[in-house]
């Protein structure tokens, strides 16, 4: 502080000085990137912020969620600069500029996630690969989503689906529908396509670190205490570990035939294609399975069930699908005493799956999928069971159903059977469409080239919006904005162009599950029209977070779950 400068005044100074430093340090940083423009190319760079020095605007996409997108699209335009988790960044907005990122891959584009995601995954991922490294992993990872293996699977995700559904609809008071959603897909993932047999203290644990590790996975490249990354990497080790053990025990059973579930496909597929996976890359396959089907899909999930609940008429036009092609069948008979202690009786004996005794025919077991002998699958004897509450079921208001009748489930579901609800089809494109779990991709510039007026500079990243292109379609019959699962009806769709509908993405990288995502989807919808109803336990819907994943803010979406009874299908 100078000699005789009263503090008031040199605390005014200080901090004129620290003000002067850091428009200087944000100027210089400006400049830096403005420098990185190719002087070959004569295009300017998109308009935008690069926001402070090292930081970007990543602290602004992370607290303002899709607002920083779509605030940025209304000053800039469809495509505009930004910095994000450490890399210069290129948002694209537009099915035009995305057609030409996806169909570029390999020539102007190359697949690139923030360096977190890459650290945490593995270099052995679908996700992380590149050229002739990706065309084999995808090939090999096709036999995991082909129609016989998605036979084998459907008959046990239909099981997973009902028990947890009525677990659900047991509960005495409201659901949190996201981290519900979250435990059915994780044990869909866990259970049906890696084969794992576990308890359920295992299982809770081990969807506690996957989603620790889910959580970081967008995080700054810091690996030090107390970091997003390091918090990632302990978790990741974790899940190695116990899949390492789990791998083990796969690769040394006795019985090589039993391809019962993912982890065999790949292993044998794997084979096929005279590759040997080493350990280290069946692990991080595994976790990478599971990434793709846990949170986007428990995602489209939560989804489904709000958009639903907002609209009625939707679920009556299902239920009158379902009833034309005979898959929605009609309550019966059955003391509701009887079934809910038989309900309950049953979940504490993971021997015996869950039913109820009215309906013995729709619950017998369904290890065995039409057609698996010709797939040449085999079904595990044991399923997961979930665990409902013990205490009496709601009453009241919140039952309100004469005793003595309950509803039966959809009979067994093959992909034949859902080829046949085009309706059910369109609902479910229309809430990828309206809600995609992802909104985006990540690409790299392998090559200075043309986008909307402006140069794209080799090395920088390309961010292409998947919601932000749906939100601005301007090529359905309805609105945009609107939920009408009628604008895919085939009378509508002929004027969509390929790429304004996008929430699998496209081009050589198009998610190879969504056909398993998509069948799991339909399951849930069929379950929860045909057994159940749903109401709202809040005054209000909840705001929706749709960074990194669209979900509920504060999992705010709390719901009462009932089972169906007889005449309330019919009334909707």
């Amino acid at each position: 502080m100078p000699v005789g400068l009263p503090w008031p005044e040199a605390a005014a100074l200080a901090l004129l000085a620290l003000a002067l430093v850091v428009i200087l340090c944000r100027y210089l940083w400006a400049l830096r990137w403005s420098l990185s423009r190719d002087r070959g190319s004569a295009l300017p760079l998109p308009r935008g912020s690069m926001g402070w020095p090292f930081f970007g605007e990543t602290l602004h996409w992370l607290l303002q969620g899709s607002h920083f997108h779509s605030s940025r699209r209304e000053k800039y335009g469809n495509v505009f600069k930004t910095h994000l988790l450490g890399r210069p960044v290129v948002r694209v907005t537009g099915a035009e500029n995305i057609r030409k990122i996806l169909l570029g891959e390999h020539t102007l584009v190359s697949t690139q996630w923030p360096q977190s995601i890459q650290i945490i995954l593995g270099s052995h991922t679908l996700l992380g690969s590149i050229g002739d490294l990706h065309r084999q992993r995808r090939k090999i990872l096709a036999r995991v989503f082909s129609r016989a293996a998605l036979e084998c699977y459907l008959p046990r995700i239909q099981k997973v689906v009902s028990w947890e559904l009525r677990g659900w609809c047991m509960e005495p008071g409201s659901i949190a529908v996201y981290s519900s959603a979250k435990t059915l897909t994780f044990r869909i993932a866990a259970r049906i396509l890696l084969g794992l047999r576990l308890e359920e203290k295992q299982f809770k644990d081990l969807a506690k670190t996957f989603e620790q590790l889910v959580e970081n996975l967008f995080s700054l490249p810091l690996n030090i205490p107390f970091s997003g990354l390091r918090k990632g990497i302990k978790a990741r080790n974790m899940l190695h570990e116990f899949m390492e053990k789990a791998i083990q025990e796969k690769l040394q059973r006795n019985n090589p035939e039993d391809h019962s579930d993912a982890l065999d496909f790949i292993i044998n597929s794997a084979k096929e294609h005279g590759k040997e996976f080493t350990i280290q890359e069946l692990k991080e396959s595994a976790i990478e399975l599971i990434f793709a089907a846990f949170f986007t899909t428990a995602s489209a999930s939560t989804s489904l069930i709000l958009l639903l609940l907002k609209h009625p008429s939707v679920i009556e036009k299902i239920r009158q699908e379902l009833l034309s092609n005979e898959m929605y069948q009609q309550c019966e008979s059955c003391p509701v005493e009887h079934c809910l202690d038989t309900l309950s009786t049953q979940s504490r004996n993971s021997k015996r799956p869950l039913t109820c005794p009215m309906a013995r025919d729709a619950h017998e077991d369904q290890s065995q999928p039409p057609g698996s002998a010709e797939a040449g699958c085999h079904q595990p004897n044991a399923l997961p069971e979930p665990t409902f509450p013990q205490s009496s079921p709601r009453t009241g208001s919140q039952l309100r159903a004469p005793s003595g009748q309950s509803c039966r489930r959809p009979s067994d579901i093959s992909l034949e059977k859902l080829s046949r609800l085009r309706y059910l089809d369109c609902v479910i494109k229309e809430v990828l469409r309206v809600l995609p779990p992802v909104s985006g991709g990540y690409r790299t510039a392998l090559q200075t080239f043309e986008l909307d007026g402006y140069q794209i500079p080799k090395g920088w990243s390309v961010m292409y919006s998947i919601r932000d292109t749906h939100e601005t379609a301007a090529v359905y019959q309805s609105p945009p904005g609107g939920f009408d699962p009628d604008r895919f009806s085939a009378t509508q769709t002929e004027a969509v162009g390929r790429f304004h509908y996008i929430p699998f993405g496209g081009g050589v990288r198009s998610c190879i599950g969504k056909e398993l995502a998509q069948a799991i989807l339909k399951l849930l919808a069929i379950e929860l029209v045909s057994t159940a109803r749903w109401e709202l336990a809040t005054p209000s819907y909840p705001a929706m977070q749709t960074v990194p994943i669209v979900h509920p803010v504060d999992d705010g979406l709390q719901l009462y779950f009932h089972l169906l009874q007889p005449g309330q299908g019919r009334e909707g």
